[in-house]
């Protein structure tokens, strides 16, 4: 019978990198005394660390994605009045 897989929410993901990171315990220790493998934590880690700019710069970060999200609008808008010319010269 297959485990199930165990969801764990971002607040407790960020608790136990941040334990890490002040290396009291070692990747394992931390890992054993919270029942979870040592490789997802050091996948937490990565990921944490990767992502940490936007949080030194959240503006920032959200200016990209406001600024994808209009490129996206704009090419989802064109995208379905392309149809629609079509349709309207067959009419004629």
């Amino acid at each position: 019978m297959s485990k199930k897989r165990t969801k764990y929410t971002s607040t407790f993901k960020t608790k136990l990198v941040l334990e890490l990171l002040q290396n009291k315990s070692t990747l394992v220790q931390i890992a054993s005394k919270h029942n979870i493998l040592p490789q997802n934590l050091q996948n937490w880690k990565k990921t944490f660390l990767a992502n940490a700019e936007i949080a030194m710069e959240p503006s920032k970060a959200v200016k990209e994605y406001k600024e994808e999200l209009i490129k996206s609008q704009k090419q989802n808008e064109r995208l379905t009045s392309q149809p629609l010319k079509t349709t309207q010269q067959i009419d004629l």
